[in-house]
C-alpha cells in the first residue's frame, strides 16, 4: 500500500482509537465527493494488506434532486474493486409542511437511510468522511451557537443502535484530502443542488481563518488543543 500522507493519517487515527477491528464489516457513505471517495480508496488499499480481516460495502443515496454519481467515480470504483451499491430516498417528500428544505435536513435524512442500511444489512460500522476542519467548524458553531464546547469524535457508539460511526479522516486537513484527491483523479465533483446553502458552517470557517491566518501549524495546535485540556484552568461551578 502506498503510505502517503493521507493514509498515513488515517493509518495513525485507526491505531490511535482502534477503529478497525478483526471481522468488522464497514458501510462507507459515498457521496461521490473528495472525502468519501478518499475513504473508500484507502480501505480498498487497505484491503489488500496481509491479513486484512474486514469487509467493506460503499453506500449511495440518490435524493430527488441531486445529482447522480459520476460515470469517473464508478469507473475508479470498479478499478479498486469495490463492493458498491445505491439506494434512493425522497428527500423532498419527507419534509414537513412549513419547513424549509436545507442542507442540513438533506444530510440527516440521508444519514438516517446509511445507519438502516447498515442494522438491515449486519454492518456494525458506518464510516463518514468528517476530517479535521469539520471537527474545528462544528467545535465553532457548538460553542457561537449553542454555548456548548462539544464536537464530533471519531468514534461514536449508538445507545440504542448495534453501530457505530467512525471517522477515520479526524486527523486529516481539508488541503490535504484535497491534494490527495487531484493527484488520484477524483477532485471535482460536489453537491450542486439549489440547499447547500450553510451560512453558520461557512461563517465558522470564515473564523477559524482568521484565527489561524490559514496556518496549517496553527490550526493543527487548535485540533491538538481538543485532547489537551488543562481542567484546573477552566472555569466551573461548584456543585453543593
Amino acid at each position: 500500500m502506498n503510505h502517503n500522507r493521507l493514509f498515513s493519517a488515517i493509518d495513525k487515527v485507526i491505531f490511535d482509537f482502534d477503529l478497525l477491528k478483526p471481522g468488522d464489516r464497514i458501510l462507507i457513505g459515498a457521496s461521490g465527493g473528495k472525502d468519501s471517495c478518499a475513504l473508500i480508496e484507502y480501505f480498498a488499499n487497505r484491503k489488500k494488506r496481509p491479513g486484512a480481516d474486514f469487509e467493506f460495502t460503499a453506500l449511495h443515496v440518490n435524493s430527488d434532486f441531486a445529482p447522480p454519481m459520476p460515470d469517473s467515480i464508478l469507473k475508479l470504483f470498479k478499478e479498486w474493486e469495490v463492493d458498491y451499491r445505491e439506494i434512493d430516498v425522497n428527500v423532498l417528500g419527507r419534509l414537513k409542511e412549513g419547513k424549509k428544505m436545507s442542507c442540513y435536513w438533506c444530510s440527516s435524512q440521508r444519514r438516517l437511510e446509511l445507519n438502516r442500511y447498515a442494522q438491515e444489512n449486519g454492518y456494525n460500522k458506518l464510516a463518514l468522511g468528517h476530517h479535521m476542519d469539520d471537527v474545528l467548524e462544528t467545535l465553532f458553531m457548538n460553542m457561537l451557537q449553542k454555548a456548548q464546547m462539544s464536537t464530533m469524535i471519531p468514534s461514536l457508539k449508538y445507545e440504542k443502535f448495534p453501530v457505530t460511526v467512525i471517522r477515520p479522516l479526524y486527523y486529516s486537513m481539508e488541503s490535504t484530502i484535497i491534494e490527495h484527491a487531484k493527484e488520484a483523479g477524483y477532485y471535482g465533483f460536489t453537491c450542486t443542488c439549489n440547499y447547500q446553502e450553510n451560512s453558520t458552517r461557512k461563517s465558522a470557517r470564515s473564523k477559524i481563518a482568521l484565527l489561524t491566518d490559514n496556518d496549517p501549524n496553527l490550526k493543527q495546535h487548535l485540533f491538538d488543543s481538543l485532547q489537551n485540556i488543562n481542567y484546573e484552568y477552566l472555569p466551573h461551578k461548584v456543585l453543593d
